[in-house]
């Protein structure tokens, strides 16, 4: 059993994990300024610090109280298109701000570290599937950041000691089985739950492009069930304990799915269709990106579970029917 620190443990991707470390007899405390978290995402009986990252004196202090020997790193601004906006607030928060998670780390003793980062350090591919061997050329600064922490790890193991893994998600999607947990932005940006919004009166989905050198023109992505990347995150923890070598890998199924099956398949779980309209291409978007994660399952020994594209509609529609307003914010803690 290890004592995990999660950062960002009140959101999408932290809360599956926080559950997952729970579920597999972790003790787990959660580290989150709720800026985009939800209380009620964190388990009864976990501890919930709310705190922003940059503040080294309450990350230390938890560590220290948790007798934490992990920290698991999820909090991190995430919108491609607003990191080219506000470039400067990205970086503030994402590179600024783990480098504060990293200080707290030093100065506890904690010494292995999981990551989140993305297939945005990727950039536009030459080729896919993408593996971790292709050079990195990020386009935003979203990858940039994350870019810069992975970079930036291998000289504090150098310096400090310092294990760590870091995990290139592509897609996330989907919600826990048990409808419990989900995805609840207060501005979505992804593509299932926007569909699904469509699909029950919301505003019409935009499919930027139709023209892409693909089966139907659309773009193709990489989705992968957010349990799955929780999994991986625990994976990668017992990689570490096992004393494995630190690396990065991708997570991703390894199966490219389009803008147009995502639509039908929205369709098809909700029962109604999904309303969309034509836009022009994002500037950037390249047609098809999906992840080579052989490396992974064969060194972290990880092997998705809800593969299939359905599946993971059905896990997010199950959320979104039982909390059509998303989260209800009440935190008394």
């Amino acid at each position: 059993m290890s004592r995990v620190v999660v950062t960002g443990g009140a959101g999408y991707i932290g809360s599956h994990a926080v559950r997952a470390l729970v579920d597999a007899g972790h003790a787990v405390a959660v580290l989150d300024d709720l800026s985009a978290g939800h209380a009620e995402s964190v388990p009864a009986g976990v501890r919930l610090v709310r705190a922003a990252i940059h503040d080294v004196d309450a990350v230390r202090q938890l560590l220290i109280d948790h007798g934490a020997d992990a920290v698991m790193h999820f909090a991190a601004w995430l919108a491609v298109a607003e990191s080219v906006q506000k470039p400067l607030d990205y970086y503030q928060n994402n590179v600024v701000g783990t480098f504060g998670v990293l200080e707290a780390m030093r100065q506890a003793g904690v010494r292995r570290f999981v990551f989140s980062s993305t297939c945005a350090v990727y950039g536009e591919p030459l080729q896919v599937p993408i593996a971790e061997t292709l050079d990195k050329h990020p386009i935003n600064a979203y990858g940039e950041t994350k870019l810069a922490i992975e970079r930036a790890l291998p000289h504090l193991e150098r310096a400090y000691g310092l294990q760590w893994m870091a995990l290139r998600y592509f897609n996330a999607a989907g919600a826990h089985p048990d409808g419990t947990i989900g995805e609840d932005h207060a501005v979505e940006v992804h593509l299932i739950p926007l569909a699904i919004q469509a699909a029950t009166g919301g505003q019409p989905l935009k499919v930027f492009g139709e023209d892409y050198p693909t089966p139907d023109g659309t773009c193709q992505r990489d989705y992968i069930h957010v349990c799955d990347l929780a999994e991986a995150h625990l994976c990668a923890l017992a990689a570490l304990e096992r004393g494995a070598p630190s690396a990065a890998y991708n997570i991703g199924t390894g199966t490219p799915q389009s803008v147009r099956a995502v639509i039908d398949t929205v369709s098809r779980v909700v029962g109604t269709p999904v309303a969309w309209q034509a836009a022009p291409r994002r500037p950037g978007d390249p047609a098809t990106l999906y992840a080579a994660s052989d490396r992974a399952q064969r060194e972290l020994h990880w092997t998705p579970r809800y593969a299939d594209l359905e599946v993971i509609v059905r896990h997010a529609w199950q959320w979104h029917s039982n909390h059509p307003t998303g989260y209800r914010v009440s935190d008394t803690r």
